[in-house]
């Protein structure tokens, strides 16, 4: 079931309706083989949008708004379970199948709805930010003191902590961050950090991926520290003919025009 509204110079918003009734708003660009994009911490429909426009060619390209954000629904009680649901909503709305790109936090929701058995044709994950043993661990208290900020609306704290405790950023480099542009847009969606939180601290076991059939693409920045690079490197070992690859970039950040021939080439060729 779904909704189409339309404001000037932009793509027709659609609204799919989640098994509890939430509105996930999404748009559509191009026209071929649907990729629903995932994003992650801080990601909505709008950052999606040069990834999206660069895929759009060769696929009708899904950018959305996770629940809690822009202008997607958000009933509570919050729980990992719910964004899958969004998920098998939006699946059903662009078609009944779909290939599935999720990045950071969006790559754990993505492997989640394949290993739930959703109807998707492949799946690409880029660096999903697993624990793994050696690296960075978040605070047993993370997502209670993100709950806390939450309740507080203490929003810039919530967006401080996510970045020096999750990210690991020195406090100085969050300071600096804070005089940007894009601080204003962070403090927005500080309330769904929480979300982030309860996907990332679900333990990468090694059974927790191994019944997804769909084909599976796992990628990394080579420009990345070793704790967001080795998590992809570990779930495509989980995965039964998963492949791993790394490309050029930034830091958790790979460009759309270097991103897009790569997805567009697993998530099309497997539709």
């Amino acid at each position: 079931m779904s909704e189409t509204s339309e404001t000037p110079q932009q793509n027709p918003v659609h609204k799919a309706i989640s098994r509890d009734g939430t509105v996930i708003a999404y748009e559509r660009s191009g026209d071929g083989p649907p990729i629903i994009i995932v994003g992650g911490a801080f990601n909505d429909r709008a950052t999606a949008a040069a990834l999206a426009a660069t895929l759009a060619p060769g696929s009708t390209a899904i950018a959305y708004d996770r629940r809690g954000r822009g202008d997607s629904g958000d009933t509570a009680p919050y729980a990992v379970d719910r964004e899958i649901e969004d998920l098998a909503a939006l699946i059903e709305d662009v078609g009944g199948s779909a290939g599935l790109f999720g990045l950071s936090s969006g790559a754990i929701l993505a492997l989640d709805a394949a290993a739930a058995g959703l109807p998707v044709t492949s799946v690409a994950i880029f660096e999903p930010p697993f624990q793994t043993e050696g690296g960075p661990q978040l605070p047993d208290d993370y997502l209670a003191r993100l709950a806390t900020f939450t309740a507080e609306d203490r929003r810039g704290e919530a967006v401080e902590y996510f970045m020096t405790a999750a990210v690991g950023l020195p406090p100085e480099a969050v300071a600096q961050t804070r005089q940007s542009p894009m601080w204003a847009g962070m403090e927005s969606l500080a309330h769904t950090l929480g979300y982030d939180g309860a996907i990332t601290v679900r333990p990468l076991t090694a059974d927790r991926f191994a019944g997804i059939s769909a084909p599976t693409l796992t990628l990394a920045s080579a420009a990345s520290p070793p704790s967001l690079q080795l998590p992809a490197r570990a779930v495509a070992e989980m995965i039964p003919g998963a492949r791993h690859r790394t490309l050029d970039g930034g830091f958790h950040d790979v460009p759309p025009e270097t991103l897009a021939p790569v997805l567009l080439d697993h998530l099309t060729a497997t539709s």
